[in-house]
This record gives C-alpha cells, sequence and structure tokens, in this order.
C-alpha cells in the first residue's frame, strides 16, 4: 500500500498499483430505492444485529414479529442495502447494512429506507465498508434534530438521505479493498467464535464443579477431595456486614484524585473499565478505599447483581453508594472462588427473585447477607477449583483482548482506506 495527500476525494492509504483520482456521486445518483411489497409470499424476516448486520428475526428474537404488518414489509435481494431508522449508540443517524448472506428476505417498511445500486458502477460488498464508517451518519446529522437522535426513531427524508456524497475508485481497486477487509472480518469473526466457545467451555465446566439445584456434591470433582458440601449464608462467611459506598457525584477525572468506581465502570465479565475513569471529591475516608479480596456488588437498577472483585493492579479505587461492599473472611471462604460463585445461574436465579419487587429492582446489604451459598468442606478445594476457574479466565481475557486489537486494527485501517467522513461535503 502507499499513501497519497489526504482530500475529500482520495484515501490516504491505497494499494500501490491505483493511482487514479475517486469519483463522486450522490448516493442517489448511483442508486434506487426499493418499494417492493410481500404481499401474500413468503420470505425470511430480516432484522439488525449490531456488529453482525442482518439477521433473520428468529436468530435474533427467537421468532418472527411481523404480524399483520409482514404484507407491508419491503422485500430485498442480495447486494441490496436496508437503512434503519432507528438511533442506536454505535450509528445516532441511523445504520446502513447490505444483505449479503440470504438471497432474499423482507424488512419491516416502518423503520426501514431499502435501495439498490448499480453494479455497474460499485460493488455493494465495497460500498458496505463507507457505511460501516458511517458516511451517511456524518452526512445526515445535519438534517437531524438532537432530540430526535436521543429518542429513537428518525425522521429522515429520503431526499436528505440520497444528497449522501459517495467516492469510490475504479472496480478492480474495489474489489482489491473490499477483499481485503472481507479477509479481515473473516478473522475477527474467527477470533470471536474462539472466545465465544472459551467463554461456553468456562459455563458449562461451571455447572459441573458447581452442586446443581437441590444437590449438595458437584457431577465433577478435582481428585482427593469427598463429603457433601455445606450451605451457609453469604453473611456467616464475611468479616463483617455489608457496607455501602460513598453517596457523592463523580467529577472528571485526576491523578490528584481518588478514582471512582461506579456500576458504569464494571464490565459485564467484572472488570474495571479503565478507558472511561472519573474522579470523586466529596465524603471521601480511607473506609471507602477497596483492598485487596473486597468485592463489590450493584445494589439497584438494571445492573443488580453485577460484581467486581478488586485488584491492586488496577489501582487505589473508592467505591459508589451504588455498590455494596463484601469482605470475604479467608478462613471461611476463598475470595476468588466467591467471585466466581457470583456469575452462576444459580446466583443469577437469586438475584432474579430477590429484586423482583414493584419499582425499580434492587438488593440491600441485609438481603446479601441472606443469600444462600453451597461451599466445598475444605478450603482446599476452595482454592483448587478457584485457581481453575481462574485460569480460564485468563485465556478468556487474552482471547478478548486480541479480539479487540484486530478490531482497533481494522478501525484504523478503516480511516486510512476511504475518504475521512467528517471532511465530506455537498
Amino acid at each position: 500500500m502507499s499513501k497519497e495527500m489526504n482530500n475529500t476525494k482520495t484515501p490516504r492509504l491505497r494499494f500501490a498499483e491505483f493511482r487514479e483520482a475517486w469519483t463522486k456521486k450522490t448516493l442517489g445518483g448511483i442508486a434506487v430505492l426499493i418499494n417492493d411489497k410481500a404481499g401474500i409470499n413468503r420470505y425470511k424476516l430480516m432484522s439488525i444485529t449490531a456488529g453482525i448486520g442482518l439477521v433473520s428475526q428468529i436468530e435474533k428474537f427467537g421468532r418472527e414479529i411481523a404480524g399483520e404488518s409482514y404484507k407491508n414489509y419491503y422485500v430485498i435481494k442480495k447486494g441490496d442495502f436496508a437503512y434503519n431508522k432507528s438511533s442506536t449508540k454505535q450509528y445516532p443517524e441511523g445504520q446502513i447494512v447490505v444483505l449479503e448472506n440470504e438471497e432474499t428476505g423482507a424488512v419491516p417498511n416502518s423503520i426501514f429506507t431499502c435501495f439498490r445500486i448499480d453494479d455497474k458502477l460499485i460493488s455493494p460488498f465495497f460500498l458496505k465498508y463507507p457505511f460501516e464508517n458511517n458516511i451517511h451518519g456524518n452526512w445526515l446529522k445535519k438534517f437531524i434534530e438532537v432530540g430526535a437522535r436521543a429518542h429513537g426513531a428518525l425522521s429522515v427524508d429520503t431526499k436528505d438521505l440520497f444528497a449522501t456524497p459517495i467516492f469510490f475508485p475504479s472496480l478492480a481497486e474495489q474489489q482489491k479493498i473490499a477483499a481485503f477487509l472481507t479477509s479481515l472480518d473473516e478473522l475477527i469473526a474467527a477470533e470471536g467464535q474462539k472466545l465465544k466457545a472459551l467463554q461456553a467451555h468456562k459455563k458449562g465446566l461451571m455447572q459441573q464443579l458447581f452442586p446443581a439445584e437441590g444437590e449438595t456434591t458437584p457431577r465433577r470433582r478435582f481428585g482427593g477431595f469427598e463429603g457433601e458440601w455445606e450451605e451457609k449464608t453469604l453473611g456467616e462467611c464475611l468479616l463483617r456486614k455489608p457496607d455501602y459506598g460513598v453517596n457523592a457525584p463523580a467529577v472528571p477525572y485526576s491523578k490528584d484524585l481518588p478514582t471512582y468506581l461506579r456500576i458504569t465502570d464494571i464490565s459485564e465479565g467484572g472488570h474495571f473499565l479503565q478507558n472511561q475513569m472519573v474522579s470523586v471529591v466529596k465524603g471521601v475516608t480511607e473506609e471507602y478505599y477497596l483492598s485487596e479480596n473486597d468485592i463489590v456488588l450493584a445494589r439497584t437498577g438494571a445492573s443488580v447483581g453485577k460484581s467486581y472483585k478488586y485488584k491492586v493492579t488496577d489501582g487505589r479505587l473508592v467505591f459508589a453508594g451504588f455498590l455494596i461492599r463484601v469482605k470475604p473472611n479467608p478462613k471461611k471462604i476463598n475470595s476468588e472462588l466467591l467471585f466466581q460463585f457470583f456469575s452462576t445461574e444459580k446466583y443469577w436465579r437469586w438475584v432474579a427473585f430477590i429484586s423482583a419487587r414493584s419499582g425499580q429492582p434492587g438488593i440491600n446489604g441485609t438481603e446479601y447477607s441472606s443469600m444462600p451459598i453451597i461451599l466445598p468442606p475444605t478450603l482446599a478445594e476452595q482454592q483448587k477449583i478457584a485457581a481453575c476457574l481462574t485460569a480460564l479466565d485468563e485465556l478468556i481475557a487474552a482471547r478478548g483482548r486480541r479480539l479487540e486489537l484486530l478490531k482497533e486494527q481494522k478501525r484504523g485501517l478503516m480511516q486510512g482506506l476511504f475518504p475521512n467522513p467528517n471532511e465530506i461535503e455537498a
């Protein structure tokens, strides 16, 4: 690849054999609207899944949700595009995807605008990448009110969508770019499957290493250990009663202020999200800093039950008031085993039952203390199980980092292989 001057007509990064300037047209100059309705004919009903594109409604929702509106669904063919006029975090001005894994499909006419491009000018499997790069969003945001983006449904005039500037090279260069990015997509997909396989392996292993509902011994056990497991309450396994964090607002992050841990700073996998750190000023005393082996639990909202086990490598952290801290007693329970228990199906069934109350879901410290937990009869067996699951977590984390690195590399390449969407003008 070679580098060229960055302007609105040519990208910064190109394959060496291509030198011609890219052509500029509007989307309306290369595409026609699709208004064909499904009627009484049967087509596979499609929906958009973030990071994947168009998938069947059965795959996404477990069933088809069209109902009586099916007859008005738009019918699209392989290579056709569907613009979802719904605001998302990744695509505030809506997302455009191409149908590429099915020969035909149907999408709701109420939220989709569909179009077919002139494939004598542009390959749809090239054009999908500028749309993935949000070229349309950078154009449409000048026509969409901020409030409309925030509330999900977008009112987008087709003439504004079709005025989107599109830059494209020769078909030969399009094919080269599309083939390169497709191979990278395949690598990312393969890495994602490996990650999912590891996660599924851990989930299955946990179901065998912890006793099933109503049983007192697990199906799989490490050699040298025997005897029935013992049921206790969480409170019996702690050094002291669960306590609540600082009730204070977050402030912009500063290395001169305490780092603040809130529910939103904990990933679904129980890790501290260091890319969005904030600080706290008011109400901080030494008792609110987390210590090694401390675990915090979300006590309210949609994330109730979420957990995080403090790591010294995360730096000194002050925990917020919507979190509850528990301090495991090392003479009674291995803290890592307890943290692993907080990701079991048994735990999440308990969370769903306890938090099922009117209004906003929540679990207080007293309720967490009363939570039943079944434990191996010896700390040695607890340690063995915890070490096994921790090792798997490390493999999963390494695989996740590799996947994110590949995605980051693709994002960087996309910025170089296409004109900068922020510089595109009519």
